[in-house]
């Protein structure tokens, strides 16, 4: 439809006095101007200023210039959540890079499959991590891209893979280098791989509007006030740390940085540093309180995002208990990691703690700048009823999602059919409103002709006292077609046997929910703490078994 002409079109165009693209860097280089000597970031005995911090970037961003690194070109990186980790956030995009962040737990040919794939100028790498770095190399075709070693005291003994040293690199840098944000909003400014099972991985591509308006989501979705204290408990290469590194510079607020989870240590630096952020997967807090000493909660609240997996009733109950207070938020890595959130409402604290949490365990509602999530039925692109019964497909749109997939127009295409970002989530939408996810497609289980939500009894399985983490995969059976197999990791000091745990479900699950079949032991986690089921699915002889996770 051609526009119609229109007075307000007429001498009214963008100028560079009312318009400049949205861009996460813009919250660095003013809170760098107005709160200079805050603290930014904190790292063992290792503190940093907000001015600090932008001269680094700065000189850093300045490094990758000087070596031929140009607008559009991929640094990555390979490191645990340290200080350099957070100002990679600002100094790549600020050369005009793509940021990629990659998954310290992966094996050397999927890392060379992704630095290959993206075509790496620059990878920084931690001694931990270098050795599987170097044998990705390897298997690099000329040019390979230039090594930067990130050097650790805590970590101990130093190996050095790189061609200089990220301190080095720093000093060489100009401290004026030309502070600039994207020519266009719309511009990349990081690459996330998600995981892949049963094929390469695909590379999500995200925008500098994006990254703006989501680390603004979640000081909108959290209730942040100024200068917060933000414990890095969740990987930063997971989602670009959910958008907070963005975040805690827009708020002025200071990065606690931890390179291992571990849960007195964490504890330490809440009571420390008072913190007053963090986030994670489910498996974080309930090793949290398993270790917690109940009658010893925590001297100040902590208001703690949860995503990664439905977080079970348990959970946040407990989590209630020793001063976390959990927002439970939900997205993907092409949605920026969160993406919608549970809001909560003043009447729920009036409401008994159980169905409290239950409530706070949806997947709620999109989140304040996102356009739309919804429960889409997939055959009608039509939201379905809002009855909390009918099933259907959680969809996305709105200015929080990808660009789309790197060198990967079919599944770019696949994704976004019909207007929306498919997340393949099942779920249904409530009488309030809130999303509830019941299950991945690939994970309901059918049962003589009836389905099964796995997360339902996973919900009940950590009522149980002994239980510290579970999942439930479909197990092949002659009569019924498919059964739920229960995988029960115990916790430190308990126990009990299969005949106990599924006489405990059968008092809540009705029969053909109940599990047939419990097998006991550590359960395969992802670094970011999601239990990987299509390894127990193999394990469980599953018919979906080749599915991808």
């Amino acid at each position: 439809m051609q526009k119609s002409s229109s007075p307000y079109d007429v001498g009214l165009e963008k100028k560079a006095a009312n318009f400049v693209p949205l861009s996460p860097l813009s919250f660095l280089r003013r809170t760098a101007q107005v709160y200079p000597l805050a603290h930014s970031i904190i790292y063992g005995d290792r503190t940093f200023s907000w001015s600090e911090t932008a001269i680094r970037c700065r000189r850093f961003a300045s490094f990758l210039a000087r070596n031929g690194v140009r607008a559009g070109d991929t640094v990555a990186a390979m490191l645990p959540n340290v200080p350099a980790m957070v100002e990679l956030h600002f100094s790549v995009p600020l050369a005009g890079a793509v940021l990629n962040a990659l998954n310290v737990r992966l094996d050397a040919a999927t890392i060379a499959f992704m630095l290959q794939h993206s075509e790496a100028k620059v990878v920084l790498v931690d001694p931990e991590f270098a050795d599987t770095l170097a044998r990705a190399i390897e298997h690099i075709p000329e040019p390979k891209p230039l090594v930067i070693d990130v050097l650790d005291p805590a970590y101990g003994d130093s190996v050095r893979v790189g061609d200089v040293e990220y301190e080095d690199a720093v000093e060489q840098g100009d401290a004026a280098f030309e502070w600039t944000g994207p020519a266009d909003e719309w511009d990349a400014i990081a690459l996330s791989y998600t995981s892949g099972t049963t094929g390469d991985p695909k590379g999500v591509v995200t925008h500098h509007r994006g990254a703006y308006l989501n680390a603004i989501n979640n000081i909108l979705a959290s209730g942040m006030s100024q200068c917060p204290v933000y414990l890095w408990t969740l990987p930063m290469f997971h989602c670009n740390g959910w958008c907070f590194p963005w975040t805690i510079a827009a708020m002025a607020g200071t990065n606690i940085c931890l390179r291992k989870v571990e849960p007195q240590r964490i504890f330490e630096l809440i009571e420390r540093h008072g913190v007053t952020h963090m986030a994670g997967a489910p498996i974080v807090y309930a090793t949290l309180t398993a270790a917690a000493d109940p009658c010893r909660p925590i001297s100040r609240s902590v208001s703690a995002f949860i995503a990664g997996a439905a977080p079970p009733v348990s959970v946040i109950e407990t989590c209630e208990r020793i001063n976390i207070s959990l927002i439970h938020v939900y997205g993907l890595t092409e949605v920026y990691g969160p993406a919608a959130f549970c809001a909560p409402m003043a009447a729920w604290q009036m409401l008994p703690l159980e169905e409290r949490a239950r409530k706070k365990r949806r997947q709620g509602v999109a989140y304040p700048l996102q356009e739309d999530v919804a429960v889409i039925d997939p055959a009608t692109m039509l939201p379905v009823p809002h009855d909390g019964e009918t099933l259907g497909e959680v969809m996305f749109r709105g200015n929080i999602v990808m660009k789309g997939y790197l060198k990967n127009r079919a599944a770019t295409e696949a994704s976004f059919a019909g207007g929306w970002f498919h997340t393949g989530d099942l779920g249904v939408t409530d009488r309030e409103g809130y999303i509830t996810i019941t299950d991945r497609s690939k994970d309901i289980i059918i049962s003589g002709g009836e389905n099964v939500s796995s997360v339902e009894v996973e919900d009940v399985l950590y009522k149980h006292p002994s239980v510290m983490f579970a999942a439930v995969v479909a197990k092949p059976d002659k009569k019924w077609g498919e059964v739920p197999c229960a995988f029960i990791e115990l916790k430190d000091g308990f126990g009990t046997s299969e005949a106990d745990v599924i006489s405990f479900c059968r008092k809540i699950l009705p029969g053909f929910k109940t599990p047939k079949a419990v097998i006991f032991g550590p359960l395969p986690k992802t670094s970011t703490g999601k239990i990987q089921k299509f390894l127990l699915r193999e394990q469980a002889n599953s018919a979906l078994a080749i599915s991808s996770d």
